[in-house]
C-alpha cells in the first residue's frame, strides 16, 4: 500500500526519523506534566473544577492546555500567555517606532523582540497565576498567600515557560512549529473524551446511533471546508520577458503568484481567542460573576461573545495579512527578475494591483474564517455535548487542520529531498499554511 510504503521511506531517512522521535519524546514529556498536580492540592477537591471546565470558555482553556487546566497541573496556564504577549509585541511593532526599528534589524532585532516577548509573558503569567488559583481553585487552596499562593504562582509560571521551551525545541530539533504543535497535542488529547461523552449522551436515546453518525459526517464536512479555507489560493499571472543566454534567445515564461484567500491562516482566530479569554480571567481573579453584557462575554454561546469574536477575527485577518505579505517587495522582486503582470505597469502600479487583489480576497476569506469559528455555538444550540461541540469548527478544528497540514508538508519535503514520493500521487504536493508565496 502507498501509505505503508511512505511510512517505510520516512523511517529510512535518518534525520527525519530522529526529528520524529524527538518530537514524540517532547510530546510525552508535555503530556506527563499535564497530570502533575500542584503541591498541596487535594485531587479529591478538584471535581468541581473538572465539572466547570467541561464547557464554555473554561472548556476551551482546558482544551488548549490538554486537560492540565482541570487537573490543577503545573502546566495549567499552558501556552496562551505567550500568545497574548506575542499579540502585544506585534501591535507595538506597528505603533511604537523603537519596535518598528527592531523589526527591520534582521536577526538581531528578532532576538530582542523575542526576549521582550518572554519578559512580557512572565508578567502575564504572574497576573494569571493568582487569577487561576483564586478563581478556578477556590475551595481547594490549602494555604495562605505567602506560604502557598505565591509559591504556586511561581510554579505555574515556570511550568508555562517550560512548555514554551518544549515548543521551541520541537521547532529546532523536531517537526513542525513547536508552539502550534503543543496546542495541537492538547486539542487531540481532548478529542477521545469528547467523543465518548457524546456517545454516552446518544446511545440510549431513540435513533441515537443515527444522530451520532450524522454528527460525525457533519464534522467531516466542516473539516473539509476548513482544509479548503487553509489551502485556497488565487493565482496572479506573471509574464517574464525574453532572455538572451549566450547567443541564443529564449521566449518569455508565464508563471503565477499564488495569493492565498486566507494568507493569515489560523493566527487571527488564535489572537482573537486569546483576547476573548481576558474577561474570564478577570472573573476568576475577582471570584465574582458579573451580569448583563459582562456575563455575555464569559459565555461562549452568547450572541455578543460570538459577534465580538467574529469581528476580532476579521480585523486580525487583515492585520496579520498586512504584516505577512508585502506587495511592494513582491513587485520589486518581479521587476528585478524582468517580469510583469500583463496589463499592469511594473513597480508601484504592480504593488497597488497586488494589494487590491489581496484586499478583495481577504474579505471573503476572513468572513468564512469567522463563520467557521463560531460554528461550535450553533452546534451547542442544537444539543450537541459541549465538549464535542468545540470540534465543529472554531479554534480547535482550524488549528488541528492547519498544524497537521504544515507538519505533513515538512515531512513530505524531507521525502522529496531524498527522492522519495510524497503522501499524494506523483507530482502532487501537500499544501500547508505557508504556501509558496515566500518566494516572492
Amino acid at each position: 500500500m502507498k501509505f505503508t510504503e511512505t511510512l517505510r521511506n520516512i523511517w529510512k531517512i535518518e534525520d527525519l526519523r530522529k526529528r520524529l522521535l524527538i518530537t514524540l519524546l517532547f510530546v510525552a514529556v508535555y503530556r506527563f506534566g499535564s497530570f502533575v498536580v500542584l503541591p498541596g492540592v487535594n485531587p479529591a477537591q478538584l471535581q468541581a473544577l473538572r465539572t466547570s471546565a467541561s464547557a464554555g470558555l473554561l472548556g476551551l482553556l482546558d482544551m488548549f492546555s490538554g486537560g492540565a487546566f482541570a487537573n490543577a497541573s503545573i502546566f495549567a496556564l499552558g501556552i496562551m500567555p505567550y500568545i497574548s504577549a506575542s499579540i502585544v509585541m506585534q501591535l507595538l511593532g506597528i505603533a511604537v517606532p523603537y519596535f518598528q526599528k527592531l523589526q527591520h534589524e534582521g536577526e538581531s532585532g528578532y532576538t530582542k523582540i523575542n526576549q521582550y516577548t518572554r519578559y512580557l509573558t512572565v508578567v502575564i503569567l504572574f497576573l494569571q497565576g493568582p487569577a487561576y488559583i483564586y478563581g478556578a481553585l477556590r475551595g481547594a487552596i490549602p494555604g495562605g498567600f505567602w506560604d502557598w499562593v505565591l509559591p504556586s504562582t511561581v510554579i505555574l509560571a515556570a511550568g508555562s515557560m517550560f512548555v514554551l521551551w518544549l515548543g521551541e525545541r520541537i521547532t529546532d530539533k523536531g517537526i513542525g512549529n513547536g508552539v502550534s504543535f503543543i496546542i495541537l497535542v492538547g486539542i487531540i488529547a481532548r478529542l477521545p473524551r469528547a467523543l465518548v461523552a457524546e456517545w454516552d449522551r446518544l446511545i440510549n436515546a431513540p435513533g441515537g446511533l443515527l444522530v451520532f453518525l450524522i454528527e460525525i459526517l457533519f464534522l467531516l464536512l466542516v473539516t473539509a471546508l476548513a482544509i479548503m479555507l487553509v489551502q485556497g489560493t488565487r493565482k496572479v499571472p506573471v509574464q517574464y520577458a525574453k532572455r538572451i543566454v549566450g547567443n541564443r534567445q529564449y521566449g518569455g515564461v508565464r508563471q503565477y503568484i499564488p495569493l492565498k484567500v486566507n494568507a493569515a491562516n489560523v493566527m487571527p482566530i488564535i489572537f482573537a481567542q486569546a483576547i476573548m479569554f481576558i474577561p474570564i480571567t478577570i472573573v476568576q481573579f475577582t471570584a465574582k460573576e458579573g451580569g448583563g453584557f459582562w456575563a455575555a462575554l464569559t459565555n461562549s454561546n452568547s450572541f455578543w461573545y460570538n459577534f465580538i469574536f467574529a469581528l476580532l477575527i476579521i480585523a486580525f485577518t487583515y492585520f496579520y495579512t498586512a504584516i505577512t505579505i508585502n506587495p511592494t517587495q513582491m513587485a520589486e522582486d518581479i521587476k528585478r527578475n524582468n517580469g510583469f503582470i500583463p496589463g499592469v505597469k511594473p513597480g508601484k502600479k504592480t504593488a497597488e494591483y497586488i494589494d487590491t487583489i489581496m484586499s478583495r480576497i481577504t474579505l471573503p476569506g476572513s468572513i468564512f474564517l469567522a463563520i467557521v469559528a463560531i460554528l461550535p455555538a450553533f452546534a451547542n444550540m442544537m444539543g450537541i455535548n459541549a465538549q464535542f461541540a468545540h470540534f465543529f469548527g472554531g479554534t480547535s478544528l482550524l488549528i488541528l487542520v492547519g498544524v497537521i497540514l504544515d507538519t505533513l508538508q515538512q515531512i513530505e519535503s524531507h521525502l522529496l529531498m531524498h527522492h522519495y514520493d510524497g503522501f499524494l500521487k506523483s507530482g502532487q504536493k501537500i499544501k500547508g499554511r505557508t504556501g509558496s508565496i515566500a518566494a516572492y
